[in-house]
């Protein structure tokens, strides 16, 4: 992400709320297109997991209780994501927010993970859905809580769980912060739009969509990861 900083009396660097907002906002239309490009080209969910789960035992059952190229695709996902996350996590260590981790570098990689998939297309969709669910799990755990607030970037069930919740609370009179309520309204609309710019360029474009999303990563990682070092020196950058 891309946020503005500010120096604290403990010398940590923290984002401003409409810095994280902005960023988080470009996460997920990112992850929304490369989702949606997946969904058409090869029938399969990489950015969220509920459904796959679903279709796992469906599959199942449709194949006569025996395993399906299908429900091995979706399985392959599901762990994928699971492993990306547990990346996000052994490299950032940390469930909130803090700039001084390496979300530049975890950034880079994870668009080189989604530019790697147009050559694994050629080579196995098993293996093509497993990197690209990775790079998905991986963004969705780099920074899973900020100021209390829950950040999600890859899908939005949980974005629309705490929208209802806190506008609930803030007609129940709660004193309840705007941006708040801004954050996860900003990022749902962000990956609705994101999976229109998707759809669009895969139906309409020779675009490949996901080598495109995953440049666009790897380009916000280096411009952040240069970014940090002006206004901070770190070596964790």
């Amino acid at each position: 992400m891309f946020p503005s900083v500010e120096e604290t009396s403990g010398h940590q660097m923290q984002a401003k709320p409409r810095w994280v907002l902005a960023g988080g906002c470009i996460l997920a239309f990112l992850a929304a297109a490369v989702n949606a490009d997946f969904m058409l080209r090869l029938g399969v969910s990489v950015s969220h997991l509920t459904g796959d789960l679903s279709r796992i035992t469906s599959e199942a059952v449709e194949a006569g209780g025996h395993w399906s190229r299908e429900a091995a695709i979706l399985c392959l996902s599901v762990g994928g994501f699971v492993g990306g996350a547990a990346t996000a996590g052994f490299f950032i260590h940390h469930p909130n927010l803090q700039l001084s981790r390496p979300y530049g570098r975890s950034i880079i990689f994870i668009g080189l993970l989604l530019m790697s998939t147009q050559s694994l297309a050629a080579v196995s969709v098993l293996l093509t859905c497993f990197v690209a669910a990775w790079a998905c799990g991986m963004q969705n755990a780099l920074a899973t809580r900020y100021r209390g607030l829950v950040l999600r970037t890859t899908h939005i069930t949980g974005l629309l769980t705490d929208l209802g919740q806190l506008l609930g609370m803030r007609l129940r009179g709660h004193p309840i912060e705007g941006w708040k309520i801004t954050t996860p309204l900003m990022l749902a609309a962000a990956f609705a739009l994101g999976s229109t710019v998707g759809a669009v360029l895969n139906l309409k474009t020779s675009i490949p969509v996901t080598v495109a999303c995953g440049a666009a990563y790897v380009s916000g990682g280096i411009v952040w990861s240069v970014l940090k070092r002006w206004i901070r020196p770190n070596p964790d950058a």
